[in-house]
């Protein structure tokens, strides 16, 4: 894995956090800490850490509000930042939908050419989006894994750069700015757990990249939350690891879940994750689609909050973690709510008119995969 790193030492000399609030509502008031350039931005970030309605002490830090409706805008625009100075004119990508959507947008806001690889059988909105931004479109038969070998295989000779998860380093830069904002609207007191919805895991990895940058910036202390990754029954590698105590996780065979996002067989930073939830005394927690889905309903209509089935994954683990002791009701917790279910109203919407999920569910669909390397 590579990471960007800074001086941090003359950014503490220069840069006290009090100059945050002459930033911009968006992730780049954290450019001291960002790669230094100018941004492609549609204003990313800074998204709304709101105090649950329902449940005292839990916040939700809804990222459905950034532009593309998901968090991956936050990578993207770092990443597609980056390209565009270091001259790259055609970035290439596997998705299961959402970063898909996400770098055809960037990329058109920087006039660079996004090439995106998709499974036949995503959620058509992720299409559209990314035709309608200009992007060169490939629906593959199989899985996002599928799509990462045909990049792999094309991209020297078509000269694209790949911007899949983890094989750049800015990526997680834009993810990272999660735990900045994280520490400054909670007012730099961490909170006692993170619930985060884990399908490649590049948010929760970034998030602890920036808790040890606000330490040594002075920015907040030593203290950590514990870390919880949330993953489905249906494809729980990161789970079933954490269990057993390895340090890896093996590929879950026929991984079957609602939440697309959640759909990944072996994450490629999956030893990254596993030493992230031991090092904070964390824990993975794996929640079924029956409780996703009743959960999207719930926190629409206790919080009006209309969440992507991976972000009601948090929900629901957090009433796991309640039950079994593992948290409890005075600890301070955020959930991470990573897309808007606006996305996904093709799932959400045939979960509603059918009678009972156990009964008739939804479709599945394949559309995870490992995501390289190849």
């Amino acid at each position: 894995m590579l990471y960007t790193r800074y001086d941090l030492a003359a950014i503490k000399r220069s840069f006290p956090r009090d100059s945050l609030s002459a930033g911009p509502a968006s992730m780049w008031r954290y450019a001291a800490v960002l790669p230094e350039c100018t941004p492609v931005t549609l204003g990313e970030g800074y998204t709304p850490m709101l105090p649950s309605r329902k449940q005292a002490n839990v916040f939700v830090k809804d990222e459905g509000l950034n532009p593309t409706g998901t968090f991956k805008a936050r990578g993207l625009s770092a990443a597609v930042t980056m390209a565009r100075h270091y001259g790259l004119k055609d970035l290439a990508v596997p998705s299961a939908g959402n970063a898909a959507g996400a770098l055809a947008a960037y990329a058109a806001a920087a006039g660079i050419t996004a090439h995106i690889f998709m499974p036949r059988d995503v959620p058509e909105a992720n299409q559209v989006e990314c035709r309608a931004y200009g992007a060169d479109v490939t629906l593959v038969d199989g899985l996002i894994s599928d799509c990462a070998r045909l990049v792999a295989e094309r991209k020297d000779a078509e000269g694209w750069f790949d911007v899949s998860s983890l094989k750049e380093p800015f990526r997680v830069e834009g993810k990272k700015t999660m735990g900045y904002e994280l520490a400054e609207q909670l007012d730099w007191r961490l909170p006692d757990a993170v619930i985060y919805p884990t399908g490649g895991g590049v948010g929760l990895i970034g998030m602890w990249k920036a808790f040890d940058e606000m330490q040594e910036l002075g920015w907040i202390g030593p203290e950590r939350p514990r870390m919880i990754a949330v993953q489905t029954t249906g494809c729980a590698p990161i789970v079933q690891a954490w269990r057993k105590g390895k340090a890896e996780s093996e590929a879950w065979p026929n991984a079957a879940t609602l939440a697309a996002g959640l759909r990944v067989p072996r994450a490629y930073g999956d030893y990254l994750i596993l030493e992230i939830l031991k090092s904070s005394q964390g824990t993975a927690v794996a929640v079924s689609d029956d409780e996703i889905m009743r959960c999207v309903g719930d926190w629409a209509r206790d919080e009006g909050i209309f969440a992507a089935p991976e972000g009601a994954a948090a929900l629901a683990s957090y009433r796991k973690l309640l039950t079994e002791g593992f948290l409890k009701p005075e600890h301070r917790v955020v959930l991470f709510n990573t897309g808007s279910g606006l996305k996904y109203i093709d799932v959400t919407g045939g979960a509603q008119t059918r009678p009972t999920p156990a009964a008739a569910p939804p479709r599945q669909r394949r559309i995870g995969g490992i995501i390289g390397p190849y």
